[in-house]
């Protein structure tokens, strides 16, 4: 009986390391921006590698904000303080209209113009008031102290 249960104990050991490795990887890589399409106060930015918890997304974006607005001129204001970025998963890259519900960019004058609808993250603002995060487990209010609360869903 000890021989099957020191078995097993390796088998939960290995297996555990293989999922910490994973989420070692999965945390540590460098997300990509493959283009930025806009259109008005609102910007698409399409990644690949994009951090998977909330937390690193919103700490990816109080890191970056400054490099996107310096490199790529985002996020631009309305005249009342509206913005919206949406960071979508770039995925399996540019694809033709075809499928319904598909992400299509206009200013591009290609037939492949289009990606699947797979949001990892957006930022907004209206009027100037405090920043939101979204994500797919929650939202989060970045309010102009600094402090980030997680916005109760009723």
């Amino acid at each position: 009986m000890r021989v099957k249960n020191k078995k097993t104990i390796m088998l939960l050991v290995v297996a555990g390391c293989v999922l910490l490795g994973c989420w070692l990887w999965l945390s540590l890589r460098t997300v990509e921006i493959v283009a930025v399409h806009e259109d008005g106060n609102h910007a698409s930015v399409l990644v690949k590698a994009f951090p998977v918890t909330d937390k690193g997304k919103v700490n990816w974006w109080l890191k970056n904000k400054d490099m996107l607005r310096d490199k790529y001129d985002i996020p631009k204001p309305s005249s009342s303080g509206n913005f919206t970025i949406i960071f979508w998963d770039f995925g399996d890259g540019y694809k033709e209209e075809g499928k319904y519900d598909r992400r299509c960019f206009d200013n591009m004058k290609t037939k492949e113009n289009c990606i699947e609808k797979n949001a990892v993250f957006a930022v907004r603002q209206y009027h100037d008031d405090d920043v939101i995060f979204a994500t797919y487990e929650g939202r989060y209010s970045l309010n102009k102290s600094g402090d980030i609360i997680k916005i109760k869903r009723e």
